[in-house]
């Protein structure tokens, strides 16, 4: 079945993070490795490396990942912040592999005025100069769907496809599918055909064989809005059954899923176990063998 988690913070050391997820029912977590907002980041110590992995060791939490930092623009048109977004990028792989982490999450990148075409091989460009840097890494980028907010490039499962296609080494790299962002991007899912339909398409254009992993998240804004607005589960416009036909698709029942949803309690309870509930319910009960 697939591992449930969510992003969690490191407030506290790495390890906190994992020890949360295990005290929440998880099975799976997301982290930053350092300040999101920020461009540099004390280096990881000894002590971090060594504390997260006996805290996965300990709980049993599978396949952690992190997600990069939102200053990086591998698509950037500028030379300067196109440099310092690869630099930048490959700090960021660096910890993760420290860390252990099977992936890093990465929003493709900004077009800004450039043209849509050059600013994908940019992004390519990118993750093959990378590659070649750091030739021994295991950690996999995970190119996220986002909805399309700007000059936002990832909206559309074609970009997704271009980029792949540009890089050498597909075998580090795969797609985290975010359902809030497909949605808002203009992807339908809330009936079954819709459902089918949206990732047959993605099957046809991308592969499902390059899906690493599930953001779920509901979305607050309609169908084709263009606009990342998280919310909770069957609480927005896609609603709750999407998430239990993923839920119970055998094409995604090894994959991480990790909730993106705002941390706040409802009646003393923590949303994130209340998100975590509701998608336990949908797990499908193990068959029974007839003696």
């Amino acid at each position: 079945m697939p591992l449930l988690g969510s992003h969690l913070s490191i407030a506290g050391g790495y390890h906190k993070a994992v020890y949360q997820a295990a005290e929440y029912g998880m099975q799976t977590v997301q982290i930053f490795t350092k300040n999101n907002n920020q461009w540099q980041a004390k280096p990881l110590t000894d002590k971090d490396v060594e504390l997260f992995k006996a805290a996965i060791k300990e709980t049993g939490v599978k396949l952690p990942c992190a997600h990069d930092s939102y200053l990086i623009n591998l698509a950037s048109p500028k030379p300067d912040d196109w440099e310092k977004s690869v630099l930048a990028f490959g700090i960021e792989l660096e910890r993760a592999e420290s860390l252990g982490l099977a992936g890093v999450v990465a929003h493709p990148g900004s077009a800004l005025d450039a043209p849509e075409g050059e600013a994908l091989e940019r992004i390519s460009q990118a993750i093959n100069r990378l590659h070649t840097e750091y030739p021994k890494l295991k950690v996999q980028t995970w190119l996220e769907t986002t909805a399309g907010q700007g000059s936002n490039l990832g909206h559309r499962f074609e970009h997704l496809a271009i980029i792949i296609d540009q890089v050498k080494d597909k075998s580090r790299l795969g797609v985290c599918l975010d359902t809030c962002h497909i949605f808002a991007a203009g992807y339908p899912l809330k009936t079954r055909q819709e459902f089918t339909a949206t990732f047959a398409e993605f099957d046809r254009i991308v592969g499902l064989k390059y899906l690493r992993a599930f953001h779920l998240n509901d979305s607050k804004k309609p169908l084709g809005s263009r606009v990342d607005r998280h919310e909770h589960l069957g609480e927005g416009e896609i609603g709750a059954e999407v998430f239990a036909w993923i839920m119970q698709d055998a094409r995604f029942k090894d994959l991480p899923m990790y909730l993106e949803t705002k941390k706040e309690q409802r009646e003393g309870i923590e949303m994130d176990i209340i998100n975590l509930k509701l998608l336990n319910s949908f797990r499908k009960p193990a068959s029974r063998k007839k003696s």
